[in-house]
């Protein structure tokens, strides 16, 4: 962040200009005239603006009767009406990919209403009128935002705010992460004392900014701030069981830090996966093309390792601990985490996914490293992480780099790496061809021609054939054939 108070003003003057051509604000200006009413482009609208950026969407203050205005502006344009909070006086009006956000004044004039808003800088406003070209055009801040705004500081109007709405606390957060910005000292110190408040916050608000967060690429330095002031752990109080708890000699942090650390390092390989992972670097950034991913990446590296408080076990030596069977401890927790905060079952499941089996890749390690890892156990990692095998791997990185301890060996990464490139060849050259062409057999020639029964077994009969083409142990329908009447006469599991 960088620049002084007079260009991000000489900004906002530019990009009102810019805005003056929108027939969406033109009919909304004449609608209010004839009204009476008073409507201003206020909070983010106005920030981003300054920041000499696109405001995706218009965030409107009006003097009165903010509803009927939405309705006939949404009628005059043609455009969507969405009715947002009745009570609250603010809706919503779409209209060819423009989002107007229009919202009843808080409070008697508009300077008791920007004093009502979050933090500074999001409590500046320009008159449509003046954006319209019919007075001159200035800006309007009573509470210092644009000062605030060109130090890149993040400052709470009032800390009563916070208590107006506790989602607040997580914004401040969301706008250091995505703005690059510092709370101030006297908003940070605030924080604390509503932290009980938050749990006045819906979930699917919480799950909102929270994903705008993470979705920043350096978002990781920003989860240590939270920790450091309560939120972190009251939005995901499972961290709690986390601290403290120590790890074995691969380790050099504890549960809770090391999580920290491995969602760090997922940024760090997402900066520059070629650095990691070398021609396997563009299937990575393919998965990530979507900013959700990197996300559920950054959810599943703060709580890959979350089941292991509940499972720690010592050896006989004291500083060698064990976590067995600690990723489906973990998966149940982030389980009832994702209902917490309302994730979609989609993305529940890629998380889970990636939790349950972010220690494959690490136990097979040594057979690969000694050239004995068969493909069959190479084709079954790749089959069960599939669709988010890249984010597996990358997951898997991070947490390798994450742990420094004296135990772990000098070639992890690349080994690892090795291992990824393995993996994806399995995929592209076996399991993808395998996948397009007819399948040797099926449930219904297990029926017709070998008179088995439909069952349990079926799937385990036909996964193994699938596994026996991997492994060029089969090639035509007739050894399938042969194959699934030798396992249709063992007993189950054998």
């Amino acid at each position: 962040m960088s620049g002084t108070p007079q260009t991000f003003r000489e900004e906002i003057i530019q990009g009102g200009r810019r805005l003056s051509g929108h027939r969406s604000l033109q009919v909304l200006g004449e609608l209010a005239a004839a009204r009476g009413a008073q409507v201003y482009l206020v909070g983010g609208t106005v920030r981003e603006l300054a920041l000499g950026r696109p405001a995706p969407d218009l965030d409107l203050a009006v003097s009165a009767r903010t509803l009927d205005l939405a309705r006939d502006l949404a009628q005059a344009l043609g455009g969507t009406f969405v009715l947002l909070d009745e009570a609250e006086g603010t809706a919503r009006v779409v209209w060819q990919g423009e989002i107007l956000d229009l919202a009843e004044f808080r409070a008697p004039t508009l300077e008791e209403d920007l004093r009502a808003r979050d933090f500074t800088i999001n409590a500046l406003a320009l008159d449509l009128e003046a954006v319209l070209g019919r007075q001159p055009l200035a800006l309007i801040d009573p509470w210092g935002g644009l000062n605030d705004l060109a130090h890149g500081l993040i400052r709470v109007v009032r800390p009563q705010n916070f208590h107006e709405d506790p989602l607040r606390l997580l914004r401040a957060y969301r706008f250091a992460a995505t703005h690059g910005f510092r709370l101030t000292p006297e908003t940070a110190a605030a924080i604390p004392a509503y932290l009980p408040e938050f749990a006045r916050v819906a979930g699917e608000r919480v799950r909102q900014e929270l994903f705008t967060l993470l979705a920043a690429p350096r978002a990781a330095g920003t989860l240590e701030d939270m920790e450091q002031s309560g939120l972190l752990t009251q939005i995901f109080p499972e961290c709690l069981d986390m601290m403290g708890v120590e790890q074995n000699g691969f380790h050099h942090l504890d549960v809770f830090r090391h999580s920290l650390l491995t969602a760090a390092y997922v940024e760090e390989v997402l900066q520059a996966p070629q650095k990691y992972f070398g021609e396997l670097a563009v299937a990575l950034a393919d998965y990530v093309r979507a900013p959700s991913q990197a996300v559920l990446l950054k959810l599943a590296a703060l709580f890959h390792d979350v089941g292991k408080p509940q499972v720690q076990g010592r050896r006989a030596d004291p500083d060698r601990f064990t976590f067995y069977y600690h990723e489906r401890v973990g998966v149940e927790i982030f389980a009832a985490a994702a209902l917490r905060l309302r994730l979609s079952q989609g993305e529940t499941k890629t998380v889970t996914r990636l939790i349950s089996l972010h220690m494959r890749p690490f136990l097979l390690l040594p057979a690969f490293r000694e050239g004995e890892l068969t493909p069959r156990a190479l084709g079954r990692l790749v089959r069960a992480a599939r669709p988010d095998l890249p984010g597996l791997f990358i997951l898997a990185m991070a947490d390798s780099l994450a742990g420094q301890g004296p135990q772990k060996p000098a070639d992890a990464e690349a080994l690892l790496a090795d291992l990824a490139a393995a993996a994806y060849r399995f995929l592209k050259e076996r399991i993808e061809p395998q996948e397009r062409q007819p399948r040797l057999l099926t449930g219904h020639d297990l029926i017709k021609i070998l008179g088995l029964k439909p069952g349990p077994r079926f799937r385990e009969i036909l996964t193994a054939v699938e596994e026996a083409q991997w492994e060029g142990a089969i090639h035509s329908r007739q050894e399938a054939l042969e194959l699934a009447r030798r396992l249709g006469k063992e007993e189950p599991g054998s």
